[in-house]
């Protein structure tokens, strides 16, 4: 039997003995005789909540329409001899379910593309005379590029473990670093004093033939160098809301509007926030990677792999990839999600997409490299851009 107190506000209280209460939960379906009668006993553990960018995923949607068009004008513009690209040989180059997806494109872009033929001779698509003279620009960005890419590379070489990456894997981020297709052969024999392809164990290998100490400087490193003086400092024990504190070992966090981080939560990210870390150019073996310092300085490495891309994002897939080269964390999308001030993931898409958060503001890239403003100034043709740049006028 039980009896409740007369004051609304308390809790039912037991007589029976333990062992019998034990019984009664059992029959009943309650909890056990364990269960406290705490007001904290008994609750669920909350459960965590992957905060979402809406801006970072819209991203992914908005690039859905101009990589095709980007992908179209690549094929007509790589054809041979400037001979037009035909419809039946569309489905060779991109497959039958896709093909649709560029014939309804081509229908819906007459400012871009142009079909010719019909009534007896094979079907083409070209590019309007417009369209040729925005594509004309992109040769100049190409030039523009190259350094930028060497530099890419050389840096990517310099993080790596033994200064040596697999070309293979190069080609696997060719897009996402800005490479043209036939960059083993247009660009690497240009800079014999640069790189070097050998073949190791059967596979070939794209190797770095000098040192630059210049370039061991991180992207982070950088902004807080051309900052000039870090932020004026915070009262002693202050607690900054963000988790953004100034100094030589932080990183930019940004956190998504609808988390609230407590105060312990906070401290905790102000003390790894000072916590010092060997630099990503040094080589990871030297150090023991469960330690606090290595697990940090594997945030920094993921953290300059995605600055050294174009658009600052790079698919999850191919950013674990290079797990081996640059000892990144075995539970890769665990150490992304706990620094999800830093990084944010997005299953946008097919497959889900890393994006380097301080690189954007809403949905717009911060800084463009010449190649990205190239596509804009075509994309411009259709009345849309890449990602949403202000101020592109139409060629």
């Amino acid at each position: 039997m039980l009896f409740t107190a007369s004051s609304s506000s308390s809790r039912p209280i037991s007589l029976l003995p333990r062992h019998l209460q034990r019984l009664r939960h059992r029959r009943h379906g309650a909890p056990p005789a364990s269960f406290s009668s705490s007001s904290s006993a008994g609750r669920r553990p909350k459960k965590k909540i992957y905060h979402r960018e809406p801006d970072l995923d819209k991203v992914m949607d908005l690039q859905k329409k101009p990589a095709l068009i980007l992908r179209l004008r690549e094929l007509i513009v790589g054809r041979r001899h400037g001979s037009p690209l035909l419809l039946r040989d569309l489905e060779k180059e991109v497959g039958f379910v896709q093909k649709w997806d560029f014939i309804s494109l081509i229908q819906k872009q007459p400012s871009i593309f142009r079909v010719a033929g019909g009534v007896g001779a094979a079907v083409s698509v070209r590019l309007t005379e417009r369209a040729e003279r925005a594509s004309a620009g992109e040769a100049e960005a190409r030039a523009l590029m190259e350094p930028i890419l060497v530099t890419a590379l050389r840096k990517l070489l310099m993080m790596s473990m033994d200064c040596q990456v697999p070309m293979a894997k190069i080609e696997l981020i060719q897009s996402e670093l800005g490479l043209p297709s036939d960059f083993q052969r247009s660009l690497i024999p240009k800079y014999p004093s640069l790189f070097s392809v050998r073949e190791i164990n059967g596979a070939g290998f794209l190797c770095l033939e000098s040192w630059d100490s210049s370039l061991a400087v991180t992207n982070r490193e950088e902004k807080l160098a051309h900052g000039g003086a870090v932020a004026a400092p915070l009262p002693k024990r202050a607690i900054p809301r963000d988790g953004n504190y100034p100094g030589p070992f932080s990183f930019k966090l940004a956190y998504p509007p609808g988390f609230r981080p407590n105060k312990g939560y906070l401290e905790e990210v102000v003390k790894w926030q000072k916590l010092p870390f060997p630099s990503p150019y040094l080589n990871g073996r030297s150090f023991d990677p469960a330690a606090p310092p290595a697990r940090k300085r594997a945030v920094a490495v993921l953290h300059e792999l995605l600055s050294l891309t174009m658009e600052k994002r790079m698919n999850s897939e191919k950013l674990d990839a290079f797990h081996d080269e640059y000892q990144l964390p075995c539970k890769l999308l665990l150490c992304l999600v706990k620094n999800h001030g830093i990084f944010y993931i997005t299953n946008k898409g097919a497959r889900s997409t890393v994006f380097l958060k301080e690189a954007y503001q809403g949905r717009h890239l911060r800084e463009k490299c010449p190649l990205l403003s190239f596509y804009d100034r075509f994309l411009a043709l259709s009345g849309r851009s890449y990602l949403e740049s202000p101020d592109i006028n139409p060629i």
